[in-house]
């Protein structure tokens, strides 16, 4: 029998329903939360990531702003933008398009990011919260998967999760989230021996490693969570995920699907961020 497919495209709408009608009330007492993202250069992917956030913002009521550079902008440049923008009572959270182009300091321009305006959940004191299991930003794509896992009611406490991957942007916090939720959690990444003997073990594997259909049924448990992180291009210019979607459907009992899972939940929940950014802006408990 193959899996019940996630669908990511429409949980994203109902989060993005409710995250437009509690803008709807913050805005009839005269605060309207607002984005500002920031680019340099013309990576053609990053272009489409800010736009559909931008477009995001547009439909549930969210102030936004663009601030784009050139890609040889300098780092004073971009931490001046930012240091401006963190006195800024209009904006609420600050996101920087990543990645940035190689000449920049990327870890110096992500610091300058006020922590109550860091909606993407990157500044180091946002990181130490999550380690900490303190009250903080949580990376988009991670939240959203956990999102996901609690809209299928999946248990995860005593359940091994395997996560494919150790960036900071997915991997690492994934992990923590999980471990959190009391799952027995297992990272593996590209220096890992027998990595499907480890994947075969996971009651959920979340594949965010960026290389298309790595994981193939093989290397999967009969009627395991799947969740496919990674958005690849192949040649013909379709997408296709870091999951082999036809065989693993037949294996695992839920899978997510490149486009329309996780995704769609990546931009939900920088809204829900930045709602609460907001939130919090106004002494209000978010």
């Amino acid at each position: 029998m193959s899996a019940r497919i996630i669908d990511g495209k429409a949980l994203a709408a109902s989060v993005r329903a409710s995250v437009r009608d509690e803008v709807s009330v913050l805005a009839a007492r005269g605060i309207r939360p607002g984005l500002a993202v920031i680019i340099a250069g013309k990576d053609p992917a990053s272009q489409v990531y800010v736009r559909n956030k931008l477009r995001a913002c547009e439909e549930v009521g969210v102030h936004s702003e663009l601030l784009a550079f050139p890609a040889d902008v300098s780092d004073a440049t971009l931490i001046g933008s930012i240091e401006g923008l963190n006195r800024d009572p209009a904006i609420h959270g600050i996101l920087v398009q990543l990645p940035l182009p190689k000449s920049l300091d990327a870890a110096r321009i992500l610091a300058t990011v006020s922590p109550a305006k860091d909606v993407d959940g990157f500044h180091l004191e946002n990181i130490g919260a999550l380690v900490t299991g303190q009250a903080g930003f949580v990376p988009c794509t991670p939240a959203g998967v956990m999102r996901m896992l609690a809209q299928e009611n999946l248990p995860l406490a005593g359940r091994h999760a395997v996560v494919l991957g150790r960036s900071n942007i997915v991997g690492k916090p994934m992990a923590l989230l999980l471990l959190q939720k009391d799952a027995t959690v297992t990272i593996c990444h590209s220096k890992s021996s027998d990595l499907a003997a480890i994947t075969r073990q996971a009651d959920v594997l979340v594949a965010a490693v960026g290389r298309a259909k790595l994981v193939t049924a093989d290397m999967v448990k009969p009627g395991a969570c799947v969740i496919d992180v990674g958005v690849n291009r192949l040649a013909d210019g379709s997408l296709a995920g870091d999951v082999d979607f036809a065989s693993v459907k037949e294996i695992a009992g839920l899978i997510t699907p490149v486009p329309g899972g996780v995704g769609p939940m990546t931009i939900a929940l920088l809204l829900v961020n930045t709602l609460r950014a907001a939130r919090l802006a106004a002494g209000e408990r978010a």
